[in-house]
């Protein structure tokens, strides 16, 4: 980008669009100079509050405008190919809200896009920016815990469907349930933390038990509903066991609503030769989420490491920023989140089908179908 000082933002989606804003709003480097989505109300409200002269209807409009160098994309994930090619043969750098793509076919096309256009594709995967996370993954990489044999990674709601009857419920808009909606997060926080270790199976199983009796919404808010004739076509809970090449596995859940003492809470926790660890994060928590397992003398010791509140939108909007203006390595980048898609790929083929999948044959079995 040469010498340009600030880099001029399109933000496209004023629903989740609104977290990136707020990330924008401390990176001096960077300014958001224009907004585009369909819920009009909701975006001239965005504009006012944080001063953007220019709102589009339509996203198209936005990508033609030749002042703007990237865009934040927070859409329906149905949306997430379409504006990101749009968005590449505009000329412009992407960033994009999690998860990357529906499946990994279209996920192969938007890196292969970015390439061919020169542009950078960002994914917001803002929880590995967490202080917690950051800290796990340094020690990990120090050898701090040996050898990580066990994993688990979570993400619990007892009763938080984001939207019954909207798109969020929808195979076709959403791509799947919790497990592409949060359980995207905590595998990458724990994928991150070990050093994306090969995976070579997945045994998985879905249910959907609550959503399909139009129950499970978010506690206290206005009741959502399906419509009539209409089906809740995603799972509630999605489970797997993933075994690793080096040996270790991991056990993931991943929930909007189930019967469960967690109310909405993530984490992770690893079980290594020489240490363990775990993050448990209840209702978002920053702080005092990591405990730390270790030996000492003849004894156990648990420890509580000091945390800071950091990580969010902002950490990952500084990172794109950096890697456009000044060439940094950018992180997390779209094959982290082509992976993370392929990932959840065989975890729904591994329960549609009732078994264990090797991932490698089911690459070449994919092909050839």
């Amino acid at each position: 980008m040469g010498q340009q000082e600030q880099l001029r933002v399109g933000i496209i989606g004023c629903g989740a669009g609104i977290f990136h804003l707020e990330g924008y709003q401390s990176e001096p480097r960077a300014k958001v100079v224009a907004l585009a989505g369909l819920d009009t109300d909701r975006c001239e409200s965005l504009a006012k509050k944080f001063d953007i002269p220019r709102i589009y209807r339509e996203y198209q409009d936005l990508l033609a405008q030749d002042d703007i160098d990237a865009v934040s994309v927070a859409v329906p994930n149905i949306l997430h190919l379409p504006v990101a090619l749009a968005a590449f043969e505009a000329g412009k750098h992407v960033l994009i809200e999690k998860p990357l793509a529906r499946n990994a076919e279209e996920g192969v096309k938007m890196v292969e896009a970015a390439k061919a256009h020169g542009k950078l594709l960002g994914i917001s995967f803002q929880r590995r920016t967490r202080h917690d996370v950051q800290l796990l993954r340094q020690q990990f990489e120090a050898g701090t815990f040996g050898r990580v044999y066990y994993s688990k990674a979570w993400w619990m709601r007892r009763s938080g469907i984001p939207g019954l009857g909207t798109w969020f419920t929808s195979k076709e808009a959403a791509g799947g349930g919790p497990l592409i909606d949060l359980g995207v997060h905590v595998l990458d926080m724990i994928l991150y933390v070990l050093g994306n270790p090969k995976v070579v199976s997945v045994s998985a199983s879905t249910y959907a038990e609550i959503g399909t009796q139009g129950k499970g919404g978010w506690v206290g808010q206005k009741r959502q509903k399906l419509k009539e004739n209409q089906e809740y076509e995603v799972e509630d809970l999605a489970t797997a066991f993933i075994r690793f090449e080096d040996g270790g596995t991991l056990l993931l859940e991943a929930s909007w609503a189930a019967f469960t003492e967690m109310g909405d809470d993530f984490g992770i926790q690893i079980y290594g030769s020489k240490g363990g660890a775990r993050i448990f994060s209840k209702d978002y928590a920053l702080t005092d989420t990591l405990d730390v397992y270790s030996g000492f003398g003849d004894t156990t010791m648990d420890s509580k490491p000091r945390l800071v509140a950091t990580g969010g939108h902002a950490e990952i909007i500084r990172g794109f920023v950096n890697a456009i203006l000044e060439g940094k390595p950018l992180s997390p980048e779209g094959h982290e989140g082509l992976d993370r898609v392929r990932l959840i790929d065989a975890i729904y083929r591994s329960a549609e089908l009732g078994r264990e999948i090797l991932i490698d044959q089911e690459i070449v079995d994919a092909a050839a179908d």
